[in-house]
């Protein structure tokens, strides 16, 4: 009776004859029909046609699987990195179905030729797809995390940089678009955005910039609009807050990173204490052993 490991190894070996003829028997192509493709307009790029057919897919996925109950999408984290949600929910079934796939895929011949139970790769593939389901969302709230790290120093110089403008008898909302145009990084170009929308909209610069504060979750420039909404109603003036503002900002900030590198330095603390009993072991060994053995 054939065996399945030699059906196998007869449909690769085919498989593989198969290539080597087809490639080796492959015709010249014809002259006049390759001028022709070459005077036919540029199609697209294959990153272009895969970037749309992902959103498509991002979408669908999107529009059936956002109101399963378990399955959260932070809008809010992923308009702060500038990712969309499709791509985001895309990334994560395609993570948890690949670690659904991979323990069956990669024991099979466990499976066919030792008769190793079932259960026990398809336990493993729950476990795998379940870690990786949520793998992107830890990686995006890192992202998310370090992104309003980034905004809150920008909004530290932002402020300073209205200070100064407010301190030359320049109105709030010319104040707000002179210091937005004077940065540069993507938190400036965000306040730039918005500051333009609200030049379309008509409305105030600081309505927009709450707005972008309940969009993208930042509360640091809250108190920036709540300052210029002051200075808009009664006229004050508003560089000795603003500067005060900052100054706070950046000492919170200063704290921040301070705390996080104590943090970071005591998680370094264990790894050297294993280190130093692993020499202390090595070195102590041989004495031990040439008491024991005497």
């Amino acid at each position: 009776m054939i065996s399945v490991g030699a059906v196998i190894a007869g449909c690769t070996a085919g498989a593989g004859v198969a290539l080597v003829v087809r490639e080796l028997a492959r015709p010249v192509p014809a002259l006049g029909p390759a001028l022709q493709r070459l005077n036919q307009p540029t199609l697209p790029a294959p990153e272009t046609l895969s970037g749309d057919r992902d959103e498509r897919w991002g979408a669908w996925l999107v529009e059936h699987l956002q109101a399963v109950p378990g399955v959260r999408i932070p809008y809010r984290n992923l308009a702060l990195v500038g990712q969309s949600p499709g791509r985001f929910l895309l990334t994560k079934v395609a993570l948890a179905g690949g670690g659904l796939l991979v323990p069956p895929l990669g024991t099979l011949p466990f499976l066919l030729f030792l008769g190793m139970p079932i259960y026990l790769p398809a336990a493993v593939g729950l476990l795998f797809g379940a870690v990786l389901w949520f793998t992107p969302d830890l990686a995006l709230r890192d992202q998310a995390k370090r992104a309003r790290e980034e905004f809150a120093h920008a909004m530290a110089a932002y402020l300073e940089l209205v200070a100064l403008r407010r301190a030359g008898n320049t109105s709030a909302e010319q104040a707000m678009e002179q210091a937005a145009q004077v940065g540069e990084g993507w938190a400036f170009r965000r306040i730039q955005d918005a500051l333009a929308r609200s030049r379309v909209d008509k409305v105030a610069h600081w309505e927009s910039l709450e707005r972008l504060t309940r969009e993208l979750d930042l509360p640091v420039l809250d108190d920036l609009a709540a300052i210029m909404r002051q200075s808009s109603d009664d006229g004050a003036s508003v560089y000795a807050t603003l500067r005060s503002r900052s100054k706070n900002l950046r000492s919170q900030l200063l704290s921040d990173q301070a705390t996080e590198a104590n943090a970071d330095s005591e998680k370094m603390t264990a790894p050297g204490a294993l280190l130093a009993v692993l020499v202390m072991v090595l070195i102590a060994f041989p004495a031990v052993i040439s008491i024991l053995t005497a």
